[in-house]
């Protein structure tokens, strides 16, 4: 990776959990913002919303965490909608399943989205340098 990521959005529920990895990205200094949303719902409007043009491209994060199990809308309803935007949108951001779930039938629905990465909870540098060797 060559620069600063210019944003990274953190998806997930457990206040803790967000804050740990708030925490991990900060003191690496990976982005220059990072956003946090306890709602998949909120998130995803405040990103994409009904913007599916070249304005939301231009403020399309760089990169995406989205844990699978919330309240509300989940992981996958929100990986479905993300996979519902133009190729060029999605394109723009990198989505990421950070979960403590590994059963197989959760990274089997996964799978069905290309480009979208799996990682297991917690999130940790080596983690976190992997996917960004590997997608940017």
């Amino acid at each position: 990776m060559a620069s600063k990521l210019r944003s990274i959005v953190l998806v997930d529920d457990n206040e803790t959990t967000s804050f740990l990895n708030n925490r991990l990205l900060s003191r690496l200094g990976v982005a220059e913002q990072v956003y946090t949303y306890h709602k998949a719902e909120q998130a995803y409007q405040q990103i994409w919303g009904e913007e599916k043009d070249e304005a939301a491209t231009a403020k399309a994060p760089d990169l995406v965490f989205v844990d699978l199990k919330m309240p509300g809308m989940d992981g996958f309803e929100f990986l479905k909608l993300y996979s519902a935007l133009p190729s060029e949108v999605r394109q723009q951001t990198v989505m990421a399943v950070l979960t403590t779930s590994m059963h197989a039938a959760d990274t089997a629905r996964v799978a069905q989205y290309p480009n979208v990465e799996y990682l297991a909870k917690p999130l940790t540098e080596e983690k976190l340098s992997k996917l960004l060797e590997k997608r940017f």
